[in-house]
């Protein structure tokens, strides 16, 4: 599972420690869902300005999140199906705002790395197909978000 990790905000100090927190979820969480070896996911670390940019752009809405997940295997009815045997597998890309993640880690009373975690894990799930919109979905994806943060230690 190839990572690539690009910090593009300077509000918040990006250490050496939550780069490798991104790296662990993103390896839990190949393993738990069994990606092929071959699979790539590229993350950005933003500020809250850029992702409220692209949430607005791609969402509609006019404020900052967390994290937004940009599937590239995301098909729609009119697009071919592609056979990717033997090629890299381009999983997508995942945003955080790590000033929005900051400031949950302080909401919700525990660290930036538990935050950053989670917020990796989810995202990676997004661009697996998982939701949260029914609540079927909801548990499902939810349970396998306990257990990739079980197995980086970073549970609640």
């Amino acid at each position: 599972m190839e990572t690539m990790i690009i910090n593009q905000q300077n509000k918040v100090e990006y250490t050496r420690e939550l780069q490798q927190v991104i790296n662990r979820v993103i390896k839990a969480a190949a393993r738990l869902t069994k990606l092929p070896e071959n699979s790539e996911v590229s993350v950005m670390i933003v500020d809250n300005s850029y992702i409220q940019e692209l949430n607005f752009i791609y969402r509609n809405q006019n404020r900052p999140t967390d994290v937004l997940s940009f599937a590239m295997n995301e098909l729609g009815e009119d697009e071919p199906d592609f056979d990717f045997s033997g090629e890299t597998q381009v999983l997508g890309d995942i945003v955080i705002s790590l000033e929005q993640a900051l400031k949950q880690c302080g909401e919700y009373g525990h660290s930036l790395q538990r935050e950053l975690g989670y917020l990796i894990a989810h995202g990676m799930l997004h661009l697996l197909g998982y939701d949260h919109e029914v609540e079927d979905e909801s548990q499902l994806m939810r349970g396998l978000e306990e257990k990739i943060m079980q197995a980086v230690n970073l549970e609640r």
